[in-house]
């Protein structure tokens, strides 16, 4: 029987992304209605042509962009928590670090026991690939009728095919975050475009400029443009952060493999 069929671990996550923006725009629409359009942010008691007396009114006055802009916002929010909790199911129960030294410790003694209980112990994406290549190696070490090469050959493809199969797992969601980087900036500069065009609309009516309408503009425009920044910055600060723990445990799982592959080469003829 072979490595591979191992328990692999199991990362937790959102394996549909699309019920979260649906489930975010619909929270988003609600809160642009009922909390940001309500009656008693403008004057009057009219959310659409009375002048807003408070933030809430001033953010309702972006127009429909807004609730777009807050589900995108609201997406990216929620996927960087559930990515953050899928990284600890990915790490394990301990540091990474310590459990790849304690690793590589335990196999420059040729202790192969011990850095398989290491792994039980840790679990996670490190300990699931690690341990699947240490039964690898168990099989192969007392195989005969191979040569020393295609044992070697033999431990670095079960590393490479466990590796594979949790790296789908660890970089899920992501690919739409890095979307959002790009989408609520441009939504967001659309909204001001939209808006500026409202203000210059109301600079060229005839005689004196409708005010209302002036300040509707440009409220249009700075929240638009405020909510654009705020998704972009967060969906590129999130992209680069699970991107950079996932480099880290690609990173650890290449330096306990090689130490796997030597230990092997320097202890079998």
């Amino acid at each position: 029987m072979e490595a591979k069929k191992a328990k692999k671990n199991k990362v937790r996550g959102i394996k549909n992304a699309f019920i979260v923006i649906i489930i975010c725009f619909i929270i988003a629409l609600v809160v642009f209605t009922q909390v940001l359009g309500a009656p008693t942010n403008f004057e009057g008691g009219d959310p659409e042509g009375g002048h807003p007396l408070n933030l809430l009114g001033t953010i309702y006055k972006g127009g429909f962009i807004v609730p777009i802009l807050q589900t995108l916002l609201l997406t990216v929010i929620v996927l960087s928590v559930e990515r953050f909790i899928a990284m600890l199911s990915v790490k394990g129960k301990g540091s990474v670090d310590k459990f790849v030294a304690a690793v590589k410790a335990a196999l420059e003694k040729g202790d192969i026991a011990g850095a398989q209980a290491l792994c039980e112990k840790q679990r996670g994406t490190v300990a699931s690939v690690v341990s699947s290549a240490l039964i690898r190696y168990g099989e192969v070490e007392n195989d005969s009728n191979l040569t020393k090469e295609q044992k070697i050959e033999a431990i670095q493809k079960q590393l490479e095919e466990a590796a594979a199969l949790e790296m789908p797992a660890m970089q899920q969601n992501l690919p739409i975050v890095a979307t959002m980087t790009t989408l609520g900036t441009l939504v967001g500069l659309l909204g001001t475009v939209l808006g500026m065009i409202k203000s210059f609309q109301a600079l060229a009516t005839a005689g004196a400029p409708d005010s209302v309408a002036l300040s509707t503009g440009i409220s249009e425009a700075l929240v638009n443009t405020a909510f654009g920044i705020a998704t972009g910055a967060l969906a590129v600060i999130s992209y680069n952060y699970f991107s950079n723990r996932i480099d880290n445990i690609t990173y650890a799982i290449d330096e306990v493999g090689f130490c796997i592959v030597n230990t092997f080469a320097a202890t079998h003829k």
